[in-house]
């Protein structure tokens, strides 16, 4: 049974979501609100405001007048309201589970367990880090005293999409801020609540006016607007591909510099010395993680011919085995997927999928859960055939995987660089030195080894090709990535 939302939660809800700019709450101007629908079950869950060009406008004129007293901050001050905006998300924990779980259609139990913690650690790991960062770095110049100092940006725009609002943004904007720069934030309209529900607990704990500000909107309409605003001195998008290029285009035409992390098309390669059920395990809850909504994930599992059949039956028990329901079951393993939109995707990928010949080694079900019949949910899938097929070749942002074949190492590599994406790819095997060599022929910004889906602090995590540019997440060169150097010097006599 899905547990009752919280006090917190339900009084957040019950007021219509507001825009958070220059440090007030505010509706739109022409009174445009959608509609945050639950995709557990269908229902509505909140109201939110959608942005026109004013409050776009608005919000990074805010984040613009607030950079240079953020910017002058000092970074020790910084730090410590990054680090009481830490200890009240982990203070409201709860609060902020239930919302991303209702959001998204998240597991409530991969909620508590990762993403509201994972997140928490990641504020303190930026606020730290602005403390022992160099900004002023001494350069060896015959008869000349330089050095290089580094500045903040200032007024940074983020985009970032439905699947991990919550830690996404704490990747995105919390090393911006510990540098010393000011945000405005548009999170997908999709799943707006974490991000608001962020904004109203740093506002709480003192953060300045306009140094953080969000508006809801889509992206065709508050995103673009945003991209392309004069105020917005650098810019980051997490997101498709497609929609990637268009950004990095706008920002190439203003010359403001450009983060793009984009999506994949991950293989795992399966060497057949490896152990069976617990590599079909593993492969299994990477693609149930976050109901496959998950860029980085293993959908290409290209496995040594001599374990192929073994390895799939296992992961078919497995998968057939996967508790599917409502997100805010403590039951449920699986959730939804995040709309009637994104079901409809994955369906229609697989049918297209099976008419060029791919076969159905598990075939996906959409799934009416008692009581909760309005809800997206499919369950698990794993298709094989061509690797020409457009299941393997093209991201299905779902719960489904793609089997190969290979009888040996370069086979296997060619297989896994047949693709234009390059974000991650792991590589099984009990060889360790066959493993690395993998590891480093295979073309993407994160190779992983007898794991898939690695993230920690300090690890840096990009992209290449298809799958991004502009710099990664999660370390010190992220933090980097928001100071720019200015050359300061003076001719000695």
């Amino acid at each position: 049974m899905a547990e009752k939302l919280n006090g917190n939660v339900t009084a957040f809800l019950n007021e219509p979501l507001a825009h958070y700019i220059g440090g007030k709450w505010l509706l739109s101007t022409d009174g445009a609100m959608d509609k945050v629908i639950n995709p557990s079950d269908g229902t509505v869950i909140a109201q939110v405001a959608m942005a026109s060009a004013h409050e776009v406008d608005a919000a990074a004129n805010a984040a613009h007048e607030a950079f240079p007293a953020w910017a002058a901050t000092p970074a020790n001050q910084r730090s410590v309201l990054l680090h009481r905006l830490a200890d009240s998300i982990e203070k409201h924990a709860g609060d902020l589970a239930q919302l991303e779980s209702l959001d998204v259609g998240k597991a409530i139990v991969n909620s508590e367990a990762f993403d509201i913690p994972f997140g928490v650690e990641g504020i303190r790991y930026f606020a730290d880090l602005a403390l022992h960062a160099h900004y002023d770095i001494p350069l060896a110049v015959k008869h000349i005293e330089a050095r290089i100092h580094r500045v903040p940006y200032g007024a940074c725009g983020f985009i970032f999409p439905w699947n991990f609002p919550y830690d996404l943004l704490i990747w995105g904007i919390m090393p911006a801020l510990a540098a010393g720069n000011t945000v405005v934030v548009k999170p997908s309209e999709v799943t707006p609540l974490s991000t608001l529900y962020v904004c109203k607990l740093a506002a709480e704990v003192g953060f300045p006016a306009g140094v953080i500000n969000v508006v809801n909107g889509t992206g065709s309409q508050a995103g673009a607007m945003l991209t392309g605003h004069p105020l917005i001195k650098r810019m980051s998008f997490t997101g498709s591909p497609t929609v990637g290029k268009i950004i990095g285009e706008t920002c190439g035409r203003n010359l403001v510099p450009c983060k793009l992390e984009l999506g994949g098309k991950g293989a795992a390669v399966i060497f057949d010395d490896v152990d069976i059920d617990a590599t079909a395990q593993q492969l299994a809850a990477a693609i149930t993680l976050n109901t496959g909504q998950v860029c980085c994930t293993a959908t290409r599992w290209i496995i040594h011919e001599r374990i192929h059949d073994q390895l799939l039956s296992k992961a078919v028990e497995i998968l057939k085995n996967t508790r599917i329901g409502p997100a805010l079951d403590r039951n449920t393993q699986m959730g939804p997927l995040v709309s009637k939109v994104q079901l409809e995707r994955v369906n229609r990928y697989v049918e297209n999928g099976k008419k060029q010949g791919a076969v159905a080694i598990l075939e996906p079900q959409t799934l009416r859960i008692s009581g909760h019949e309005g809800g997206y949910y499919v369950s698990p899938s794993l298709l094989t055939g061509s690797s020409d097929n457009v299941c393997c070749r093209e991201e299905i942002f779902g719960p489904s995987a793609y089997a190969l074949k290979f009888r040996d190492e370069d086979s296997a590599i060619k297989q896994v660089n047949s693709l234009s994406y390059g974000l991650a790819n792991s590589v099984w095997s009990r060889d360790l030195q066959r493993a690395n060599r993998v590891a480093e022929r295979m073309v993407a910004g994160n190779s992983w080894i007898n794991a898939h889906n690695v993230f920690a602090y300090g690890l840096p995590y990009g992209g290449a090709n298809l799958s991004g540019m502009g710099g990664g997440v999660n370390s010190p060169e992220t933090f980097q990535d928001y100071l720019r150097s200015q050359t300061i010097a003076r001719p000695l006599s």
